[in-house]
């Protein structure tokens, strides 16, 4: 076969023929058109409103009139492989059986090229040109839908709207806003609940520590009463304890008494009250010089007073000792007591017992307090104490042929006689 490119007088590619291959379309020697140069479509802008322009594929040159592929070519659908074509076969350019038509296709359009869009047209031998090319369709006949723009060309499928999807929407809000409207009254409520446990829980503590108050309250009171029951309670070797160090034997001449010390030491030594009869044959006698003994101990004393009618005498001594307390009520009956003295010449002798009675001044001799401890002579001078380790009394004189029947003239007189206390 001689068909060729150019004018078939030069080689292509050298002379005059390369320029004329360049510059023009070249023609071979039967007068066919040769392949024509590639198409490119200009850039076209989007307009808004109107689809975007879909760019067209490369025309694509067709064969040429009378040509056959080499024979044994191996290429589907080339003449050799078909046979010879049947008696009244139609036969495309080139040879080429004509294609089949398109269900949907308008005829002559398989005549163009396989893909091109519509409107646009093929150019080459064996192509009619101007022929639309028909949009793809589906199978069954449907048209290809796509996406639709407001304001488009008359044809473009608009996309079906979901209204079911947009009722669920505020379907959805509303149950979302109806469980957390739940939720939140749900822990209201238990916080609600809370608040008034808490509430009572305090209310039971309050009340819980109130009577707990209350009862220390009545615990430090009841404390309070039971040590005041215990001081006051008798206890005579406790009161012993407290007055044995206060209290001494007095020697006066041949006479033994007894004598303790009241009141605070003074600048000048320490007072003593005593019976008179205690010191008489001395006082009488012109002198004033007694002597206060304690164990192992003597100290000189003075006579300072006496009241003969009162059996009460005042000593004074330059030693200082610790001197005891009067009691400021008088005693009464049944009132616990402690006598201390010297009896028959025994120091630190302690005997109890109980006011008898208070005897209201008889003759003209003043009052006198009634007791049961027992007393003896030796014992005149001495103090007559309380629970309380206080000076109520001083131990004058027994009762004969009688037991338990004691007389002490009360302390509230002897420190007036003598401004004392």
């Amino acid at each position: 076969m001689t068909a060729g490119y150019g004018s078939g007088d030069g080689t292509p590619g050298h002379g005059a023929d390369e320029a004329t291959e360049v510059g023009r379309a070249e023609r071979s020697d039967d007068g066919r058109p040769g392949p024509l140069p590639p198409r490119f479509e200009p850039h076209r802008p989007v307009v808004p409103g109107h689809p975007p322009a879909v760019p067209s594929p490369p025309a694509v040159p067709g064969p040429r009139a009378g040509w056959s592929p080499p024979p044994n070519s191996g290429q589907l659908g080339s003449p050799t492989d078909a046979g010879p074509a049947a008696p009244g076969a139609l036969r495309g350019p080139g040879g080429w059986p004509p294609a089949e038509p398109v269900p949907g296709q308008p005829p002559g359009a398989e005549a163009g090229f396989p893909g091109a869009f519509a409107g646009q047209s093929t150019a080459g031998p064996g192509y009619p040109a101007g022929q639309p090319v028909p949009v793809p369709a589906y199978p069954g006949g449907q048209p290809f839908s796509g996406p639709a723009y407001p304001g488009g060309p008359a044809g473009w499928p608009v996309p079906a709207a979901r209204p079911e999807r947009r009722r669920r929407l505020p379907v959805v809000a509303l149950a979302l806003a109806v469980v957390l409207a739940l939720v939140a009254g749900v822990q209201a409520y238990q916080l609600h609940r809370l608040d008034d446990r808490l509430a009572a829980t305090d209310r039971r503590l309050a009340d819980a520590q109130g009577a707990d108050g209350s009862r220390m309250d009545d615990l430090e009171k009841r404390a309070e009463a039971l040590e005041k029951q215990a001081g006051a309670a008798f206890n005579p070797e406790a009161v012993a304890s407290a007055v044995l160090p206060s209290v001494f034997r007095v020697r006066a001449g041949q006479f033994t008494g007894t004598a303790f010390a009241i009141g605070k030491p003074a600048a000048g030594g320490t007072t003593l009250l005593t019976n008179f009869h205690v010191v008489e044959s001395v006082f009488d006698g012109g002198g004033r010089k007694v002597f206060l003994e304690r164990t192992d101990q003597r100290f000189e004393a003075t006579i300072v007073k006496v009241d003969k009618a009162k059996d009460l005498a005042q000593l004074r001594t330059t030693a200082k000792f610790s001197g005891l307390v009067a009691a400021a009520t008088p005693v009464k009956s049944g009132q616990q007591i402690v006598v201390v003295g010297a009896p028959l010449g025994l120091q630190d002798s302690v005997t109890t017992g109980v006011v008898s009675a208070f005897r209201k001044d008889e003759g003209g001799s003043g009052p006198v307090i009634q007791f049961d401890a027992p007393i003896n002579p030796g014992n005149s001078g001495g103090p007559v104490i309380n629970g309380s380790k206080e000076v109520v009394g001083i131990a004058t004189a027994k009762a004969r042929d009688a037991e338990g029947i004691g007389l002490a003239v009360p302390i509230r007189t002897a420190c007036d006689t003598f401004k004392l206390c």
